[in-house]
């Protein structure tokens, strides 16, 4: 399996040779041969990650709760066209436009930004010799693909309420983590997709700032947070949780057109004596809102709207059929299913590969 970097990534050059070389002593095979990076991929720098952190501060209690790594400013540099892409890198007016760059942030920040150009300009002399192996066009790879005839996994971070242009914007990524994303940054062409598996866990998860209706503090959202897991990948924070909120799983499913749904973690709601599923948003008149709406400031004194089920409180950890689930799970499934109108397909029981439930 070969795997490509695609177009619409902001790459950060140290944290990828880092990672290939965590996978190399973890013995994974053919790790140099087996990765690609697009050429027109534009480049996360640290000057990046330093006015990161000083954004945040500026937005005070008003925080989106980025992982301070440098992405937002880096889309900001692409989008305003001042970036610098990974083809750049072999041009001479490279460290020119670097420090134009850096030259741009200092004048805003002043001695706040705590960064040297001239170190970062030394840093990738090295690191432009050695990425150069890896990179390739992407557009002739996926071409090259295509005429194979070979199947393509796109994986992607976040999702859809994260979408810089879908999402609870502005606590958004920055980028488009959608159907619509994977076609752009790949340039996969729609004709040939055939499904569109959305991953949605059995209860509500959230990191950083922006709103979640149906987050719970107290000892459910702890619960959910200890039983699950949930700890950020990137930034080791614990994950805000909640109940399943199909007001958001519907308007996921409107933009990305699901054909079928994964549902993961069931599991995790094993020992609960009731679960909740967040229905509809109501407004201090009495409205019900049933769709996500765009002005987020509608949903500062709504209340939520619940349906209660009763849990099976047995374990389903490893179940590997339909027939192994509690009637009670089964019933919640199904209300998920003919809540959405979208068949779920598979079910997520424990940590381990084999631990799914397929319904065919």
């Amino acid at each position: 399996m070969d795997n490509l970097i695609g177009s619409g990534v902001v790459f950060n050059v140290e944290a990828f040779f880092s990672e290939l070389a965590q996978l190399e002593s973890q013995g994974v095979p053919r790790v140099h041969e087996r990765i690609h990076v697009s050429s027109r991929c534009h480049l996360n720098f640290a000057l990046h990650a330093a006015v990161d952190g000083l954004s945040e501060q500026e937005l005070g209690i008003n925080q989106i709760g980025t992982t301070k790594r440098g992405i937002g400013p880096a889309y900001s540099t692409k989008s305003s066209r001042d970036g610098l892409r990974v083809i750049d890198l072999y041009h001479e007016s490279f460290e020119q436009k670097l420090r134009l760059l850096a030259e741009g942030y200092r004048k805003r920040y002043g001695e706040l930004l705590k960064y040297s150009v001239e170190d970062e300009i030394q840093r990738f002399k090295v690191y432009k010799e050695q990425l150069r192996p890896y990179i390739v066009d992407a557009v002739d790879y996926m071409k090259i693909v295509r005429k194979n005839q070979r199947s393509v996994l796109v994986e992607g971070s976040q999702a859809l309420m994260l979408d810089l242009d879908f999402g609870s914007y502005p606590y958004v990524t920055s980028s488009h983590c959608s159907l619509g994303g994977c076609m752009q940054g790949l340039a996969l062409s729609p004709f040939n997709i055939k499904d569109v598996i959305g991953v949605v866990k059995a209860y509500t998860t959230r990191v950083g700032g922006g709103p979640f209706p149906s987050e719970q503090d107290g000892d459910v959202g702890r619960m959910l947070q200890d039983i699950g897991g949930e700890i950020g990948v990137s930034t080791g924070r614990r994950r805000r949780c909640g109940w399943l909120d199909l007001v958001v799983l519907k308007y996921s499913a409107a933009v990305n057109h699901y054909t079928s749904i994964n549902l993961t973690k069931l599991d995790v709601l094993d020992t609960f004596r009731m679960i909740r599923v967040a229905v509809a948003y109501v407004t201090p008149g009495g409205e019900k809102l049933t769709g996500f709406p765009a002005d987020l400031s509608l949903l500062e004194n709504c209340s939520v709207e619940y349906i209660d089920f009763s849990g099976w409180q047995s374990s389903t950890k490893g179940a590997r059929t339909w027939s192994d689930l509690p009637p009670q799970a089964q019933k919640y499934i199904e209300f998920i299913e003919s809540s959405i109108a979208v068949k779920i397909i598979y079910i997520g029981t424990g940590p381990d590969r084999e631990d799914i439930i397929f319904r065919g």
